[in-house]
């Protein structure tokens, strides 16, 4: 008899939830998925878009999208998407390279 190890145990089907409120969990974590894939989708547009005005080189375009785009990422470390020290480095670089085309 296989116990679940090795290639047998691979070769098994993932069982559904069984308990009323696993499945009611099941059910949550699929709304959450479409919110937070939703979330996600927001934040990398909005981080295209700033990225796109730095290296177009125009300062006053890329200072707009970067005020456009911090509170989308602060909003995204509350929200649980982005991590508060990924958030603020991610920041913290997009506003040296900002500062860096006013210098060039």
């Amino acid at each position: 008899m296989a116990t679940g190890t090795g290639a047998a145990g691979a070769a098994k089907k993932k069982r559904s939830a069984r308990h009323p409120s696993a499945i009611k969990r099941t059910r949550r974590n699929a709304r959450r998925a479409v919110i937070n894939k939703s979330r996600v989708s927001r934040l990398k547009s909005i981080l295209v878009a700033v990225e796109q005005a730095i290296v177009g080189g125009d300062k006053a375009k890329a200072a707009a999208a970067f005020k456009a785009a911090q509170p989308v990422i602060h909003r995204s470390v509350t929200k649980g998407v982005l991590h508060k020290n990924a958030a603020a480095r991610q920041l913290s670089r997009l506003n040296a390279r900002i500062k860096k085309l006013a210098a060039a």
